[in-house]
């Protein structure tokens, strides 16, 4: 048998998790430019819900009903990574550009997801760990001063810049239950929980909106756009997420996190234009550089040993 057969998959996995998250920060800024960003989070998960229930009759294994803990579990993980996570994200994106959304959300998540597992003792701390958090909270400072400056959108950037430091805070919130959610569901269900509980929530949240959204309108390409994000980002990358989450553990998942920005700074860049400062993009770098150093410890994510049994399902601290 392959030895590399059991520990590429995952990576695979989360590798094109990564391509459809990295294309969503543009289209949904695209989106949130022709109608209110409540609206664009609900179309977004409403239809990324309606995609997976479908997937879940078509695809899903009989199984037993979810106990009251695993819905309660799995609710928990739509409000983190589904309700509060894109709520933030989509308020942020009607203020500032979607290329910084696609620097600090995926670049601070890793480094806030660290800091937790050393602040719980879930982790040991080490030199290299401790300064790269030192390193990573100094880029993410000059970042938002960046970002402040009047030349380059002033309070209205910094204000949207904030609300996705909060989204940030949420997926690290998510990553972390992530496993937790794993154990007493499959993923795909999992998945279809999490996505439907949080897009109940930002239902309600959109409901004042929509009646005044102009659907008459709107362009198909808009249309054709939502579509993507219901299926690809919302329904088939979340649940490639889960399972790569509950493959490798919420460390190494959060260090693919990486490959975001240079795939959403690609896009933002080639389809809307955006650009930032000069000091914008030295606080990027240092941020990076320090969010690297802090999730490997100067190594690369750890390999695992042929044989040994699935880590799906096990909580954060015995990954």
């Amino acid at each position: 048998m392959p030895e590399n057969k059991g520990w590429k998959s995952p990576y695979l996995l989360l590798t094109i998790t990564m391509l459809l998250w990295g294309s969503a920060f543009s289209s949904s800024k695209s989106v949130v430019a022709q109608m209110p960003h409540t609206v664009a989070a609900l179309l977004r998960f409403g239809g990324g819900a309606v995609a997976l229930l479908t997937a879940v009759a078509l695809f899903g294994r009989p199984a037993a009903p979810a106990s009251v803990r695993d819905g309660g579990r799995a609710a928990l993980a739509g409000l983190l990574g589904v309700f509060a996570y894109n709520g933030f994200f989509f308020w942020g994106l009607s203020l500032a550009p979607s290329l910084d959304a696609g620097i600090l959300i995926p670049v601070l998540s890793p480094v806030l997801t660290s800091a937790f597992l050393l602040v719980t003792g879930r982790d040991r701390p080490s030199g290299a760990r401790l300064a790269g958090l030192a390193l990573g909270l100094a880029g993410a400072v000059v970042f938002f001063f960046g970002a402040g400056g009047s030349a380059h959108g002033g309070a209205t950037r910094l204000s949207g810049d904030l609300l996705y430091l909060l989204s940030a805070v949420c997926w690290a919130a998510y990553t972390l239950i992530g496993p937790r959610v794993l154990a007493g569901v499959d993923p795909l269900r999992a998945t279809t929980y999490a996505t439907c509980a949080g897009a109940v929530l930002l239902a309600a949240v959109a409901a004042p909106d929509l009646g005044e959204t102009h659907w008459s309108g709107l362009p198909a390409g808009l249309w054709l756009n939502v579509v993507f994000l219901a299926i690809g980002p919302a329904a088939v990358a979340n649940l490639l997420y889960y399972r790569g989450v509950g493959a490798v553990g919420p460390a190494s998942a959060s260090l693919m996190m990486f490959m975001v920005p240079v795939i959403n700074t690609g896009c933002a860049m080639l389809f809307l234009g955006e650009s930032f400062g000069g000091l914008q993009a030295l606080g990027a770098l240092v941020l990076l550089s320090g969010a690297v150093l802090a999730v490997t410890r100067g190594r690369g994510p750890a390999r695992p040993r042929v044989g040994t049994a699935p880590t799906a399902g096990k909580k954060p601290s015995e990954l």
